[in-house]
């Protein structure tokens, strides 16, 4: 058996598109839902990409999530949003605020906002390239369920807590970062013990804070609460810079969580049988409002050439800019998208429980 199944990206859409409608939510939603989540394995981010689609069918199944996302603004100025997501789908959610920014942003030269009581909202990139289309610099940001260990501790309580900023260049493509502050996302992890891969020692400690390769173990210490857990970007200890990963996820939990004033930490999550309550924060900015655009995007052409260009490590042809590699997979990928054998046959048990044959 081939390991991945190139399947065509209109076929996926029509079958994730059936199976959230088939959960209540509207085709419009379901839509921008299905886009999110094949945008991430166009883009070979797989670990966000259509393997999640049972985690939000399951959610939908449970009532922790809800099939139609109702956004309330609960405080608004010129400048700002406070917007509760009414616990509905974290992928439209985002969608539909970060549109909101944008407008603001296009209105008034800057705009954030920040979003509580959502569910995870898929790829934080997605979000923040949105602002590119408009010529705009985007930020994006969310907390997730407590899996990352602080600085010499043993527990799990922080979330991987993803960042990314999108801004426009001229002929060259867009800079876009988009990562995690923990070494790797949890998704990254499954996706090596799915594949029967080796972690690295960096990526995660066991239950007694000891770093391990024991996938299986830090898997089911996460699911039972049992400890250990991902460690933040810099590994553990301070000798790598672990305590700047730290800092830096904490500093999107304070902008996501604590200012939306919701869960926070090891707060979100707090249990299977209720609602996630993560929270989101997005940012958009006119460029023109500091520089003129023109200007703007030949110095970013510039820049980029400078890095590129720039004298090569042993062994190495190449320079990447951040968002490179995924934009190039992209192109490869516009029209089929890889998925690895297993996830085929998840989604194809999905389907089937809701009376829709997969056609791949």
């Amino acid at each position: 058996m081939e390991e991945y199944v190139r399947i065509k990206v209109d076929t996926l859409r029509e079958f994730t598109v059936s199976v959230f409608s088939k959960f209540g939510v509207p085709v419009d939603d379901a839509r921008i839902a299905a886009d999110v989540l094949i945008a991430a394995d166009q883009r070979g981010v797989d670990s966000h990409g259509l393997q999640r689609l049972k985690r939000y069918t399951d959610g939908l199944k449970a009532g922790v999530m809800k099939p139609v996302t109702l956004l309330q603004i609960v405080k608004e100025t010129p400048n700002t949003l406070l917007i509760s997501a009414g616990d509905g789908l974290g992928l439209v959610a985002g969608y539909r605020v970060m549109q909101m920014v944008i407008d603001k942003a296009l209105k008034n030269n800057v705009a954030f906002a920040a979003v509580r009581d959502s569910n995870h909202y898929g790829i934080a990139g997605y979000y923040s390239m949105m602002a590119l289309e408009h010529g705009l610099i985007g930020l994006s940001l969310t907390n997730t369920a407590p899996l990352v260990v602080p600085t010499h501790g043993k527990d799990a309580v922080l979330g991987t807590n993803p960042i990314s900023i999108a801004v426009p260049a001229g002929k060259e493509r867009p800079f876009v970062l988009d990562m995690a502050t923990s070494t790797v996302p949890r998704g990254k992890v499954e996706v090596y013990g799915r594949e029967g891969k080796t972690m690295p020692l960096t990526w995660a400690t066991d239950e007694l804070g000891r770093a391990t390769q024991d996938i299986p173990r830090v898997l089911a210490n996460w699911a039972d609460k049992k400890g250990g857990g991902l460690l933040p970007l810099g590994g553990a200890g301070e000798e790598g810079g672990g305590h700047k990963g730290y800092g830096l996820c904490l500093a999107v939990d304070i902008m996501c969580g604590v200012l939306s004033g919701s869960l926070f930490g090891p707060n979100t999550y707090p249990s299977k049988e209720s609602p996630a309550k993560v929270s989101h924060f997005f940012g958009a900015m006119r460029v023109d409002a500091f520089i003129d655009q023109t200007v703007f995007c030949g110095l970013m052409d510039e820049y980029i050439n400078i890095l590129k260009n720039s004298e090569k490590a042993a062994g190495r042809d190449r320079i990447f800019i951040h968002g490179e590699k995924e934009f190039e997979l992209y192109e490869q990928n516009r029209e089929e998208v890889p998925i690895y054998h297993k996830v085929v046959q998840e989604l194809r048990q999905v389907g089937a429980e809701v009376n829709i044959a997969a056609p791949f």
